[in-house]
C-alpha cells in the first residue's frame, strides 16, 4: 500500500511538471521570448553599511559617506569603443586603462563590473544623463569608510580595504565575496564580523536602453553594528600632540578594569588612504616608508626594556627571600667582573631597595642579580606578564622575549656566562618587551598582584561586553608589592629621584625610568612606566620614546 502512495505522489508530480513546462513554452512562451529580447533582467548588489566606531564619550571615530561607482554590465554592451570613449573624457581617465580594469574585473556577461570608484557628483551626473546611449552603463551607490581625525588612533582602529584574493578563499564561508570590504588591522579587522554589513541586493527588469521597466525582487541591505571603544579621544589628541615628530608610544590604562583610555604609536598614518580613492596614490610611499607608519610599536614591536627591569628583578629578590628591603650594596660607579667594568650612571653609594629604584642604581641591581639567578627572573618576568602575549582585543600582538639559561642550552645559541646575568639584571642582553606588556605589569603592581586584561571594547551595539575583571592574583607575600611601590614612588618624589620632574602637587605618581640600547642597531631607547593614583581612578601609564643613536636621552 506505501508504494502504492509513492508511485501516485511521483506521477503527479510528474503531471505538474509537464504542465509547467507547456505552459512557459507554449502558452507564455512568447511573452519571455519578447522579454529576453527588448529586456534585460540586472543584478545590483547593495553593499551594507558598516558599524561605526566611537570612543567612550560617543564621538564618532570611523564613519561612512556615500560614494558612486561606475558599473558596466558586459552583456548589454553595444559599441565598446564609443563606451569607453565617452568614459574617457567624462572622467578624465585614460581609455586604455579603462579598459584594461574592465577586463580584469569581468567575471560573467551578466555580472555588473566596477570600472571606477567613488567617482564625484558631478561626474555621476553626467553619466546619468547619457545612459541611454549606453545601457551597459549605471552609476552605483556605495558606502566610502571616513575617518574623521585622520592619524589619530589609526593603529586602534585599522582601516579597511576591499577583500584580496587570499583572503576571499579563507573567508568566502563566512558571507565575504571579491565586492565585499574587510577590515585590515586595528578594531577594523578584530571586530570585523560585528561591523560589516550584510550585502543586499535588486533585480531590475531594464529594456532595451537600460531604462528600469520594474523591480523584480529586493533583498535590503543591513548595518553592520556600532562599537564603543573605552579609548577618550581627548586623551588620544593629547597624546599624539605630545609624540609629534617622534617614534614613540604612550598608553594609558585603567587599573580598576584593564581599559585602555589611550594608545597612541608615532609615526601614524591616515587611514583613509585605503578608502579614499583620491588618496591612494599614496600607499606606496606609506608601505616604503622605512619608519614604519603602519606598525603599532605599543602592541607589536618590541624593545629591550632597560632599567624599567629593575622592578622584575627587585620583585624577584623580595619574593624568594634572597634580600630583605634592609639589604644593601655599595655602588662605586661600576661593577667590576673577570676585569671588565659594567658601568652605573654615577657613584651613589650604599643603597638600599627603595633608594636603588629611586636613583636606578646599576650595580645595585648587578649584585641583586647574581644573589637572585638568571632563571629566577625568568620566572618572575613571565609572572608578571613579559615575554607573554596580553590577549588584547588588537591583531598582531608580539610576544616579546625573555631569556634563561635553559633555553640557551636546549636550542644550543650559546652558553650563557655572569656576564649575561648582570645584563639581564638591567633589562639588558636579549631581553625584549612591548610597551603594552609593561603597563600591564604596572597595574599588576599597583594593584598588589591583582592582574587586569587589557582591552579597547566597551560596548557593542548598545550591549557592554563580558567584563574583564581581574584574570588572576600573582602568588606573593603582601608586603613585595609594598616595598617595591616605596621605591617607585620615591624615584617621584625624592629631589634625586630619575623622575623627580614629575613631582606634582596635588598628584600622586609612581614610576621608574630607564634606557637601554638596542643589542641589533644601536639605536637607544628611553622608557617611563609607572602609575598615578587620582581621586576616582587609578592609571597605569607608559611613555616610550627611540631617540635613535646619537642624541642624549633626557626625561
Amino acid at each position: 500500500m506505501r508504494i502504492k502512495i509513492i508511485r501516485i505522489i511521483f506521477v503527479i508530480s510528474f503531471i505538474i511538471i509537464i504542465c509547467g513546462l507547456f505552459y512557459v513554452q507554449a502558452i507564455r512562451g512568447q511573452y519571455y521570448y519578447d522579454l529576453s529580447v527588448n529586456n534585460r533582467i540586472r543584478i545590483v548588489h547593495l553593499e551594507g553599511w558598516r558599524g561605526n566606531i566611537k570612543d567612550r564619550n560617543g564621538k564618532v571615530l570611523a564613519d561612512n559617506r556615500i560614494s558612486y561607482d561606475v558599473m558596466i554590465t558586459p552583456q548589454e554592451i553595444k559599441n565598446i569603443k564609443d563606451l569607453f570613449e565617452f568614459l574617457s573624457k567624462a572622467l578624465n581617465v585614460d581609455k586604455e586603462k579603462l579598459i584594461d580594469i574592465y577586463r580584469r574585473n569581468k567575471i560573467a556577461p551578466f555580472a555588473p563590473v566596477i570600472v571606477a570608484k567613488d567617482i564625484d557628483r558631478m561626474q555621476a551626473i553626467v553619466i546619468e544623463e547619457n545612459k541611454y546611449l549606453f545601457p551597459s552603463l549605471f552609476v552605483q551607490e556605495s558606502y566610502k569608510r571616513i575617518y574623521p581625525f585622520d592619524k589619530v588612533g589609526a593603529h586602534i582602529l585599522g582601516y579597511v580595504d576591499k577583500v584580496n584574493r587570499s583572503r576571499i578563499e579563507r573567508f568566502k564561508e563566512y558571507g565575504y565575496s571579491f565586492r565585499s570590504t574587510m577590515g585590515y588591522s586595528g578594531v577594523e579587522e578584530y571586530y570585523d564580523s560585528y561591523l560589516k554589513g550584510q550585502e543586499g541586493g535588486l533585480q531590475i527588469e531594464v529594456n532595451s536602453q537600460g531604462k528600469q521597466v520594474r523591480l523584480l525582487s529586493i533583498k535590503q541591505p543591513t548595518k553592520g553594528q556600532d562599537i564603543t571603544l573605552t579609548i577618550d579621544n581627548d586623551l588620544q589628541l593629547m597624546s599624539s600632540q605630545l609624540l609629534e615628530g617622534k617614534n614613540g608610544v604612550i598608553i594609558v590604562m585603567d587599573n580598576e578594569n584593564g581599559e585602555i583610555l589611550s594608545m597612541v604609536s608615532t609615526p601614524s598614518y591616515d587611514p583613509n588612504i585605503f578608502s579614499d580613492s583620491r588618496k591612494r596614490k599614496m600607499m606606496p610611499q606609506l608601505f616604503s616608508d622605512l619608519n614604519s607608519p603602519l606598525l603599532n610599536r605599543a602592541v607589536s614591536g618590541v624593545f629591550p626594556p632597560g632599567s624599567v627591569f629593575k622592578v622584575v628583578v627587585a620583585v624577584s629578590g623580595l619574593a624568594s627571600k634572597k634580600m630583605t628591603k634592609h639589604t644593601t650594596f655599595d655602588c662605586k660607579g661600576s661593577y667590576e667582573l673577570a676585569g671588565m667594568k659594567f658601568g652605573c650612571t654615577h657613584v651613589h653609594g650604599m643603597q638600599n631597595l627603595v633608594q636603588s629604584l629611586a636613583h636606578s642604581c646599576n650595580v645595585y641591581y648587578y649584585n641583586l642579580g647574581l644573589l637572585v639567578g638568571a632563571d629566577r627572573m625568568n620566572q618572575w618576568a613571565r609572572a608578571l606578564g613579559l615575554g607573554e602575549p596580553t590577549h588584547i582585543d588588537l591583531p598582531f600582538e608580539k610576544s616579546g622575549y625573555v631569556p634563561s639559561r635553559r633555553q640557551g642550552i636546549l636550542f644550543g645559541k650559546r652558553k650563557w656566562y655572569t656576564g649575561d646575568t648582570l645584563n639581564f639584571s638591567i633589562g639588558q642582553g636579549d631581553t625584549l618587551t612591548s610597551p603594552l606588556q609593561l603597563v600591564k605589569m604596572m597595574a599588576t603592581v599597583a594593584n598588589d598582584g591583582s592582574e587586569v586584561q587589557p582591552h579597547v571594547i566597551k560596548l557593542i551595539g548598545s550591549d557592554p561586553v563580558e567584563t574583564y575583571s581581574f584574570k588572576r592574583e600573582v602568588k606573593i607575600d603582601d608586603s613585595v608589592f609594598g616595598e617595591v611601590k616605596k621605591g617607585l614612588r620615591a624615584a617621584v618624589s625624592e629631589y634625586s629621584g630619575t623622575a623627580h620632574v614629575l613631582d606634582i602637587e596635588g598628584l600622586y605618581v609612581a614610576g621608574k625610568t630607564g634606557t637601554a640600547q638596542s643589542s641589533r642597531n644601536k639605536e637607544h631607547h628611553a622608557w617611563f612606566i609607572g602609575y598615578v593614583i587620582g581621586e576616582k581612578r587609578k592609571l597605569s601609564f607608559c611613555v616610550f620614546l627611540n631617540m635613535g643613536d646619537q642624541v642624549r636621552i633626557q626625561l
